[in-house]
């Protein structure tokens, strides 16, 4: 079929435009072909061809089946080639072995995209693995993109096209939130849910195993669509993180992203030899990424809508201020506890503010933030009294909160509160009725929550996606003093004869190579050396043991301190000898250096991220405290002050109970320093400088670890 042809359409799809243009045939398909449809209702095939035709595709469905000339009242190809018109979107639901060769069909036909809902691929093991491998490469040859294998489908509900490519019997309202999901069964489970609470979606997909349209394709799609004003993602794993926090960072800033990632449990935590390795669990990696790009990281599907339906009908709060209005005493207490307990205020109301509330509420009313109108509050009550919460300057977002009494009617109260909203200052409003009923459909776009914890959660986070985006978004600067070619030959010297632990003279020479300044130290054999090198310091001096093996060297008592003369030397090393055996092949020796607080920087390696910076509070309770903020390079200036600011310990740094100021800032400029470095030298697995002394004026590292891995030979 198609004799001499392949290589003109081969020629034509792979001029098809690259990037986000490319998912068209997908969403906007003007003729949708069901391979697999058959006449007998239950099978894949056949439902998704009925949902397409029952959700009113306004464009032309065509089934494909070999053995049928109808399919549910439409005539029916034996193949994708036999039809004679152009095809646009593939969906393909027909036995794993098969779809290959449906696939070259597809492509020899000039399909537009592929959507394979088939299983029995990637996630069946190394057999299906090669499938996969195989039709991914048939497709990233002829040019076209392919949504699946083991996916759910497609939804767009744009009126102009209302295209249900699922086997879901659920076709969602239109509306303006986007979603991706990587669970086709949760999906299922997305969709009615969503449905209950009336939330609508511009797009829905579902990306199954990712082989080809990933997550970020999906991003940088929405971008540029109209009908969408906020992205949702439910996420198993990353393709390529990287890629998406930078699409994140730039996305974010015009349409918020929500994402619940799955797997936060999973025993991610590898056997890492450093304390920076210990810190930098994947999970923590992710809370990491979604913060440094903007992203809105929800713990459930149900906190997601919760998010979702604020962020997709009400404007980003100001600042974390919040007032509570409510008919009833206890849930407004409940729900001002919850707004402080995820970091939110609840300031007092302006005089201005307090008096007009006094005008028309009974005296036994409190006017203090909650205001509890009591539970006779009438519904002309709330609209006035919402007008004037969301007049007072000191005020950036409004619950309200509703308790259902004998003498007020929801829906009237419903009704006040859309009315007290309009034409107001552009604050979000969120509402809480707490009924078995649900929210009054007279809310509209005001969001409702049953309980009041949950609108302050979902509140709480929006207001950290907001101060995000007011932060600059910062620059990848280049510290002064930071030569990448010395560290090259340090690196390049170091990876001839070593993979693992760099000997300490190496490890001074690479940080000294990015300008971290680091306390002398002189490496010697044997207790006469460490004698002589004390002497030479000046006493006090610090000892500690050094060895292949022996890298927590606290916790295995290879560091002595405060040593004053030759004799304590001679002990302390004596010590170590005995203690620590044939893993001992030598010392380092330092001044004794005193003042200051002790921090960490490290980097660590994540196999799914790649290299990760961490800042923390040090020293050698640095695990226990886990007092840690972790960032993907490289890093922006802003990046860096976050961490330092992020921190518990960053208290310490600004003098705690009288203690004096250190400096801050040379701390976030190693963390850059460090940043940098990871990018100079990509062998680096683990970095750990521990403590790093933060002085009154710049920093020392004292001690300091870096382990390597040689890079894959190519082809190899």
């Amino acid at each position: 079929m198609f004799d001499g042809a392949c290589g003109e359409k081969e020629a034509v799809t792979l001029m098809m435009p690259a990037g986000p243009r490319a998912l068209d045939p997908l969403f906007q398909p003007e003729v949708v072909a069901v391979i697999g449809a058959s006449r007998t209702r239950g099978g894949i095939g056949s439902e998704i061809f009925h949902n397409i035709q029952s959700a009113g595709y306004r464009g032309r469905v065509i089934p494909v089946n070999r053995g049928a000339a109808v399919v549910d009242g439409v005539p029916a190809y034996p193949s994708v080639s036999a039809i004679p018109v152009h095809v646009d979107l593939a969906v393909i639901a027909v036995p794993c072995d098969v779809v290959e060769a449906v696939v070259d069909e597809c492509i020899a036909a000039r399909v537009g995209a592929l959507l394979v809902i088939s299983a029995g691929f990637s996630e069946t093991g190394e057999s299906g693995r090669a499938r996969q491998v195989a039709l991914l490469g048939k497709v990233r040859a002829a040019g076209i993109r392919m949504v699946g294998p083991n996916c759910m489908g497609v939804i767009n509900t744009d009126p102009a096209v209302r295209l249900n490519a699922t086997f879901a019997p659920i076709y969602p309202p239109e509306g303006r939130l986007a979603l991706s999901t990587q669970s086709g069964a949760l999906g299922l489970a997305i969709l009615d849910y969503a449905s209950r609470l009336n939330i609508g979606f511009s797009t829905f997909v579902s990306v199954g195993n990712k082989a080809d349209v990933s997550g970020n394709d999906l991003i940088e799609y929405w971008r540029d669509d109209p009908r969408t004003d906020a992205i949702l993602l439910y996420l198993e794993s990353f393709g390529n993180p990287r890629r998406f926090g930078e699409l994140a960072r730039e996305v974010g800033r015009r349409k918020p992203i929500v994402a619940v990632k799955a797997g936060r449990s999973r025993a991610g935590a590898r056997a890492a030899a450093s304390h920076t390795g210990a810190l930098a669990s994947s999970d923590a990696v992710v809370d990491a990424l979604f913060k440094q790009s903007g992203v809105i990281r929800t713990g459930t599907i149900e906190e997601l809508f919760d998010v979702a339906a604020l962020v997709a009908h009400q404007p980003i709060p100001r600042g974390p201020r919040v007032a509570i209005l409510t008919n009833a005493g206890g849930p407004g207490i409940m729900a001002a506890d919850a707004c402080e307990g995820h970091g939110l205020e609840l300031p007092a109301l302006g005089e201005k503010t307090l008096a007009s509330l006094r005008e028309f509420l009974p005296a036994a009313a409190s006017l203090r933030n909650p205001v509890d109108m009591l539970a006779s509050a009438p519904a002309a009550h709330y609209e006035r009294a919402i007008r004037l919460l969301l007049e007072d300057e000191g005020i950036d977002s409004l619950l309200v909160i509703f308790i259902p009494p004998l003498v007020t009617e929801a829906d009237a109260v419903a009704s006040a509160i859309v009315a007290g909203v309009r034409g107001t200052s552009g604050k979000p409003v969120l509402a809480s009725f707490t009924s078995a009923h649900g929210a009054p459909p007279a809310l509209g776009h005001v969001p409702c929550y049953v309980f009041p914890e949950s609108a302050a959660l979902a509140l709480a986070r929006v207001v950290s996606h907001g101060a995000w985006l007011r932060k600059p978004i910062g620059v990848i600067p280049e510290p002064a003093g930071v030569n990448p070619d010395l560290a090259r030959v340090v690196m390049d010297r170091a990876i001839i004869t070593s993979s693992g632990w760099l000997l300490p003279q190496d490890v001074q020479q690479l940080l000294g190579a990015v300008g971290i300044q680091c306390a002398p130290v002189e490496v010697v054999p044997d207790e006469d050396g460490a004698v002589r090198a004390g002497r030479r310091f000046g006493f006090p001096v610090v000892v500690k043991a050094i060895g292949p093996e022996i890298v927590h060297k606290t916790e295995l008592g290879g560091v002595a301190l405060g040593l004053v003369d030759d004799e304590a030397v001679r002990v302390a090393c004596g010590d170590m000898r005995q203690r620590l055996g044939h893993r001992l092949t030598g010392f380092v020796v330092q001044p004794m250096m005193t003042g200051g607080i002790d921090m960490l920087v490290g980097v660590a390696y994540d196999q799914t991220f790649g290299a990760v910076v961490a800042c923390a509070t040090g020293g050698t309770l640095a695990e226990l405290f886990a007092d840690v903020a972790l960032r993907l390079p490289p890093l922006t200036d802003i990046d860096a002050a976050d961490m330092v600011n992020d921190l518990r310990g960053a208290a310490l740094l600004r003098g705690y109970r009288g203690a004096p100021a250190v400096d801050g800032a040379a701390l976030a400029d190693t963390v850059l320093r460090v940043s940098a470095l990871s990018g100079i030298c990509p062998e680096i697995r683990e970095l750990d400088i521990n403590p790093l002394r933060v002085l009154p004026r710049g920093v020392c590292a004292l001690d300091a670890r870096v382990r390597i891995e040689r890079p894959p030979v190519p082809g190899g």
